[in-house]
């Protein structure tokens, strides 16, 4: 054993390496929603998006995405996530979080023509905040004033 000597800096390295690609996973696992009174707030890895409900002009439930080009962002298996370019107009950055392709995805426009799609791993909470949206519209609908 003599003349042999144990190199910790790799070890370390490859702990430290290893721990990151765990947290990546992660914070990339799943969209991580939190609702404020006044806003909602998405984050999945990288991507962070706050919709205050003033700002929403429309919710739908879709079953498909529409034709995009992703601008950056990712896909793996049924999952895609990052910022897209609709093909038909351009200029609309889309933000996409959605971690199951195969289930429907609320498609959500705020301030006239920003969209984002979002949905979850399971159908029962995508339904719950589509529906938590769909209250949150009508009721600025309702606040907003007649004028005559």
């Amino acid at each position: 054993m003599k003349g042999k000597k144990i190199h910790w800096g790799w070890n370390v390295l490859i702990v430290v390496t290893i721990l990151i690609c765990i947290a990546a996973f992660i914070i990339h696992y799943k969209n991580w929603v939190r609702v404020k009174p006044e806003k909602l707030t998405v984050l999945s890895g990288i991507y962070y998006r706050e919709l205050p409900f003033a700002d929403l002009d429309s919710v739908a439930m879709v079953n498909r995405l529409p034709e995009l080009e992703r601008i950056h962002g990712f896909s793996a298996w049924s999952v895609e996530k990052g910022i897209f370019l609709d093909s038909i107009h351009p200029d609309n950055e889309i933000s996409v979080f959605v971690d199951n392709l195969r289930y429907p995805k609320i498609r959500l426009v705020h301030k006239d023509s920003l969209l984002m799609y979002l949905n979850f791993r399971d159908t029962v909470e995508t339904r719950k905040y589509y529906n938590y949206l769909l209250d949150k519209l009508a009721a600025a609908e309702v606040e907003l004033p007649v004028e005559d």
